[in-house]
């Protein structure tokens, strides 16, 4: 048996889109269980009124999945942007590269547990793909959002936001290294004994021209105990 929350959320990801194989990986359940509830075979139905999903957590109080947000925040400050679509609905946008899949798809996940009703679909770009989603609310959960370019204007954090990141800081970091970081090896090289000997360690860096955003980063890595 599987939890009512685990249902629910694979209920959702299949409103959104979602092919099942994508949500059966999403929600770590078999594909079997996900087509069985997608077409009301074996439903288990949420109790209470589902439009509290459509709701803003600022504006209505609705909860917030703090790990999710610190995780989108990292993402949106790193390489997002949101643009006004018209009739007050707003358009998150991530651009992801299309080497690593898997985080094209941690994004998409964590879009969706945000505003866990909104429609979240990608479009295929050259060399990366645009993982996005629309909502009145975006703009309540991304107080950075302005016109212009993020480095040519003030980024500093909500005192909500502020807390999240010191409640997930490491979750606010994968964001910013997934959207705007690298992670390389290096490798280095000694001589002794005689000969020369090699060593090699991951090496992560992170690039932005904001310099705030690169603050923000440095903020976070001092609470994970990063020099």
């Amino acid at each position: 048996m599987h939890s009512r929350e685990t249902v629910e959320r694979a209920l959702r990801l299949s409103s959104q889109g979602l092919i099942d194989r994508e949500v059966a990986r999403l929600c770590g359940v078999s594909l079997g269980a996900v087509q069985k509830w997608r077409t009301g075979a074996r439903r288990s139905q949420p109790e209470g009124d589902l439009r509290h999903f459509h709701s803003c957590p600022l504006c209505h109080g609705r909860a917030l999945d703090h790990r999710a947000y610190a995780h989108l925040l990292g993402l949106y400050l790193g390489d997002g942007h949101i643009l006004l679509c018209g009739r007050g609905v707003y358009q998150l946008s991530l651009a992801c590269c299309d080497d690593w899949p898997g985080l094209t798809e941690e994004a998409a996940s964590v879009m969706a547990e945000v505003i866990p009703t909104s429609s979240v679909s990608r479009r295929r770009l050259r060399g990366c793909t645009e993982v996005k989603s629309y909502s009145k609310h975006w703009v309540c959960l991304f107080p950075q959002h302005g016109p212009g370019r993020k480095h040519d204007r003030e980024i500093v954090l909500d005192e909500w936001q502020r807390k999240i990141v010191e409640e997930c800081p490491g979750l606010f970091v994968r964001g910013l290294m997934h959207s705007d970081g690298y992670r390389g090896t290096n490798r280095i090289r000694r001589h002794f004994n005689g000969a020369d000997h090699w060593y090699e360690y991951p090496r992560y860096l992170f690039k932005n021209e904001s310099h705030d955003i690169l603050n923000l980063c440095g903020q976070a890595l001092d609470m994970l105990g990063v020099a």
